[in-house]
């Protein structure tokens, strides 16, 4: 068999065209949380849904390790996308959700 026919075809490269980039989509509808819990489990799921939105902010512009994300990063991310700034154990979940979630 001769050596061309072996060749891979060439396939579409993401350098050789544009990618399109998912424009940010409209906010669910609020609902209440349950009602009858405890206080700390509020404060957990509102912390976690935090996190969850600073780690993906921050994947987006390209912090991809824990490492990379420090304290000081993660705050500014948080002023960039309009959150408060996260508390030290906030800042610790966002790097326990880009660590875990790879």
């Amino acid at each position: 068999m001769p050596a061309a026919a072996l060749k891979p075809k060439p396939t579409q490269s993401t350098a050789k065209r544009p990618v399109l980039l998912e424009l940010p989509c409209a906010p669910v509808e609020k609902r209440a949380l349950p009602a009858g819990r405890p206080r700390d489990w509020y404060v957990t799921h509102n912390r976690r849904l935090k996190a969850m939105r600073l780690a993906i902010a921050l994947l987006d512009s390209g912090v991809y390790l824990p490492t990379q994300a420090r304290n000081d990063r993660i705050r500014t991310t948080a002023a960039l996308i309009g959150v408060h700034p996260p508390s030290d154990t906030t800042c610790h979940m966002v790097r326990a959700f880009m660590r875990y979630n790879r």
